[in-house]
């Protein structure tokens, strides 16, 4: 029978082999950032997604009610990083009437403990995480999706 010394042994070459993150004494300075990004740092830009086909005849309905809202524009150059967010030049509330966009959620104005803000909460500041542009492709999974207004 192996000792609980070689299996944990294993176990981290595997995880060293295969790329995975391995916990162990790591201030947060050297840690690396693992998301679906891969392991890029967020001041360094992403490469960009190939998108196929934009929709671009309009808004799309919500599949359910508290649905974050479709981006319906192209927007592979829009740079959102730690620093920079090229969203809120149109849509954060000085700029929204101007450019006729709609206005960035009031509740996206208030930090995780409930407090007002005069700016975008950093825990809402990366658009893409929930907002995602609505494009016309075929269905990754076959399935018998209704959305909300749909359900009898």
């Amino acid at each position: 029978m192996k000792s609980i010394k070689s299996i944990l042994a294993a176990a981290l070459i595997s995880a060293v082999m295969t790329g995975l993150p391995v916990i162990g004494n790591v201030s947060a300075q050297d840690a690396e950032t693992w998301s679906l990004r891969g392991a890029i740092a967020l001041e360094d830009a992403a490469p960009l997604a190939d998108v196929k086909k934009q929709n671009t005849s309009g808004k799309l309905g919500r599949a359910y009610r508290q649905q974050p809202p479709l981006i319906p524009h192209r927007m592979e150059k829009y740079q959102i990083n730690s620093k920079i967010n090229q969203c809120l030049r149109c849509h954060d509330w000085p700029y929204s009437n101007e450019e006729g966009a709609p206005k960035v959620s009031e509740t996206h104005y208030f930090n995780r403990n409930g407090v007002a803000l005069d700016t975008v909460a950093g825990t809402r500041w990366f658009c893409t995480q929930c907002h995602v542009p609505q494009v016309q492709g075929r269905a990754l999974v076959r399935n018998k999706f209704r959305n909300a207004s749909e359900v009898e």
